[in-house]
């Protein structure tokens, strides 16, 4: 197996004091791998980077979601009180309430949000967690298919079972691992570039067509996939046409409506260059990512004034 790359630089004061190592793969626009480093043949684990398949298998299995619904089912939102209530709406188009999700307890990630909960005495909720959105679509799926729905997140269950065949069918690949993400629901290994391959695939596929649905939900209502502020909301809006889902552990795949698609995982689990790395590796490709060059480096601060940066190494 290939070694990992060096695949990004924290740079203070002109001294390199820290180098992110890892894997990234760029497709052509035609869907040829462009770009590789490191092992990206390797499986790893996409975690909420494969919220767009997981919502393309609710949407399969009879879960009625569009717009916004449909976005969030694919997101990993900050838990404002707006996402909150188009969860509410979804379990309650489906006969059910918060008490049926599944997904941890959590704070919202939003600052303004969990300071206002904070203040008014509450604690963390299911409904606030980034993945409820994702939840209510597989509680809706299972309704919707007559499938029970207080095992959902059974890796045997109906709903689970579609998302592990759309995993491999848009990847090419069967699942190498099977793992449980940090909300619970199961999760399917593949390897990197069948990563980029599959959600490249969302993006290319005939309007109107499932998959296609998903990313256009997701292109059309940004901030439904991450939320205010978020870097995968900011980017998309930066990147008209672009697809954005990153994951825990350093893991990010960006999918471009010229048909170019790029995964990178930081093996040291931190997403802080993740996003560089990307836009680097789709203009190594051939991709036009110049509307996104605020993301191309991540400034370092010294006394809260930037002092250095952090951006990608050229391979």
């Amino acid at each position: 197996m290939a070694e990992y790359a060096p695949l990004a630089e924290v740079v203070r004061s002109g001294f390199v004091e820290s180098v992110h190592f890892g894997s990234a793969v760029a497709l052509s626009a035609g869907g040829e791998v462009a770009v590789a480093r490191g092992p990206v043949d390797a499986p790893v684990l996409p975690r909420s980077s494969a919220k767009p398949f997981q919502a393309l298998a609710c949407l399969l299995a009879g879960a009625h979601l569009q717009g916004p619904a449909l976005a969030i089912a694919a997101g990993s939102h900050t838990g404002e009180d707006f996402h909150v209530r188009l969860v509410a709406e979804m379990l309650g188009a489906a006969g059910l309430g918060f008490a049926d999700l599944r997904c941890p307890p959590d704070w919202p990630e939003d600052e303004t949000a969990r300071r206002a909960l904070v203040k008014a005495g509450l604690g963390p909720s299911r409904e606030r967690m980034n993945c409820s959105g994702k939840h209510a679509a597989m509680l809706a799926a299972a309704v919707a298919a007559g499938a029970p729905t207080g095992t959902y997140l059974d890796p045997g269950h109906f709903v689970q079972e579609r998302v592990r065949s759309v995993v491999e069918e848009l990847s090419g690949e069967k699942a190498a691992h099977v793992a449980i993400d940090g909300c619970g629901a199961p999760l399917f290994g593949i390897s990197l570039t069948g990563l980029a391959r599959a959600v490249r695939a969302m993006v290319v596929s005939a309007p109107g067509t499932p998959p296609r649905s998903v990313a256009d939900a997701m292109r059309a209502h940004p901030e439904y996939v991450g939320g205010t502020g978020h870097v995968n909301t900011r980017l998309m809006r930066a990147l008209p046409g672009a697809v954005v889902k990153g994951g825990a552990e350093g893991v990010l795949v960006v999918a471009l409506a010229s048909g170019h698609a790029a995964a990178v995982k930081a093996i040291d689990g931190g997403p802080r260059a993740t996003t560089a790395i990307a836009l680097d590796a789709l203009r190594a490709a051939g991709a036009d990512v110049s509307a996104a060059a605020e993301f191309a480096t991540v400034p370092v601060l010294g006394g809260g004034v930037p002092v250095g940066e952090i951006h990608a190494v050229a391979g």
